[in-house]
């Protein structure tokens, strides 16, 4: 049954291939990826099984169940991301956008869409015991301040991260295994990288520095400049990165999104946007009240105020080695190398995956087959078969082995499982995070 599961995915080769170089060259940005989120749902009906799509705007499900699936069997959902990041100067960037795929986002669908091609040939699917869903979703990305205000009118409950709204939306009430994947981000020399390291969480907030506009030639002691105030504790900020421990992981970003507009009047009003990243939500929150009293330090010091907007952010990766289920199916990839995630090692990066590791297991892995740095202007796929083919052959693989032979895998897997969160006890711990 192996062999048919790889033998179906090489069959379909160029079109798994043809289908993420399209989708690489229509990047869209989270929540609004509607040409992306089409062309998922068209393949997904393609193949003949039950499809919803509008998930949190823009998401696409398609689910079927196994031959051998009882009422108690498992449901194993198989995710990719839809959005790509803004980078402009890639060279495949949207023009108007400035969007591009140069996180890998392309290559994730079509490892989903090429499992979900084996997994539905009727002899493989007939040996499953259980539900399997293949969940593209919107919004992995980071979404800015004022995006999420567009999205919030709009009728997205967490603008903040599409696994987050989904959540919320109960998408994910009847999954009990995720199963995720995503080009190597971490330095690994192997082709595969078995297993969920730990990666940072992160907290966002938006700042507003509230000065006095004076003119800046004849009168400039008669206000206050809040540009001052900004750059002041910026200064703050550098000086107490001394103070970060470095088993914390710690990373400090901020962006001045609003500084000023008439060069001769005093600035009264600026806007930072600011993202604390750190292994632990007690880390991410040391540091946040060190940028707090950054910025409310130098208010006092200049005679102006702050005022803060608390914005969501994702949980930390909770680590998971490598589950019996992943190390079985790479066994069966012959020509590849891989290693399995140790304790210890360690995501600097930040995912919405997180928020799912507090709620359900999420069996994970990652891949060779580009080059460049994530994010840049340089990342491009140098091979396919490492970037796509067989990734695609090993979740499909891994989903077999879960829930072949009444899916003992699967159940030891939920069974070793003590969820952080309830579903409802999640949702109001993130809107405990973004009241205003």
């Amino acid at each position: 049954m192996e062999g048919k599961i790889i033998g179906c995915i090489d069959r379909h080769r160029r079109r798994l291939i043809d289908l993420a170089e399209d989708i690489y060259r229509h990047p869209e940005g989270g929540f609004y990826e509607w040409r992306t989120a089409s062309k998922v749902k068209e393949f997904l009906e393609k193949l003949g099984i039950q499809v919803r799509s509008g998930l949190g705007r823009t998401g696409v499900c398609g689910t079927f169940s196994g031959g051998r699936a009882d009422a108690d069997a498992p449901h194993v959902t198989v995710i990719g991301e839809l959005d790509g990041i803004l980078c402009p100067r890639h060279p495949m960037a949207d023009p108007k956008t400035g969007i591009s795929h140069a996180c890998g986002h392309h290559l994730q669908l079509a490892v989903m869409l090429g499992a979900a091609l084996a997994l539905t040939d009727p002899e493989i699917r007939e040996t499953l015991c259980g539900t399997v869903s293949f969940l593209a979703v919107p919004a992995e990305e980071y979404v800015d301040a004022r995006k999420r205000r567009r999205l919030e009118a709009e009728g997205v409950g967490f603008a903040g991260t599409g696994k987050s709204e989904l959540i919320r939306l109960g998408v994910f009430d009847d999954t009990d295994i995720a199963l995720t994947t995503h080009v190597h981000m971490v330095p690994v020399e192997e082709d595969l990288y078995l297993g969920n390291p730990a990666c940072n969480g992160f907290s966002s907030e938006l700042i507003t520095v509230e000065g006095r506009a004076a003119h800046a030639a004849v009168a400039p002691w008669e206000g206050v400049n809040a540009l001052s105030i900004a750059n002041s504790a910026y200064q703050m900020m550098g000086l107490m990165r001394e103070t970060f421990r470095e088993e914390d992981h710690v990373r400090l970003h901020t962006l001045i999104r609003e500084g000023g507009e008439a060069l001769n009047c005093v600035p009264d009003h600026v806007v930072v946007e600011s993202k604390v990243r750190a292994v632990s939500l007690d880390a991410i929150q040391d540091i946040r009240g060190k940028v707090t009293r950054a910025f409310e330090g130098a208010a006092y010091a200049f005679g102006g105020k702050i005022h803060r907007e608390r914005l969501q952010g994702y949980l930390p990766v909770r680590c998971r080695l490598a589950d019996p289920a992943l190390k079985k199916a790479a066994q069966h990839l012959k020509g590849y190398t891989y290693r399995e995630v140790s304790v210890g090692d360690h995501n600097n990066a930040c995912t919405d995956v997180g928020d799912l590791t507090h709620l359900m297991p999420v069996i994970n892995f990652t891949h060779a087959g580009f080059s460049g740095g994530l994010h840049g202007e340089d990342f491009a796929v140098t091979d396919q078969d490492k970037a796509l083919i067989a990734p695609a052959k090993l979740m499909a693989l891994t989903v077999y082995e879960l829930l072949k032979e009444h899916a003992v895998e699967a159940r030891n897997v939920m069974e070793d499982f003590k969820p952080v969160f309830t579903k409802e006890g999640y949702v109001e711990y993130v809107r405990s995070t973004i009241e205003k």
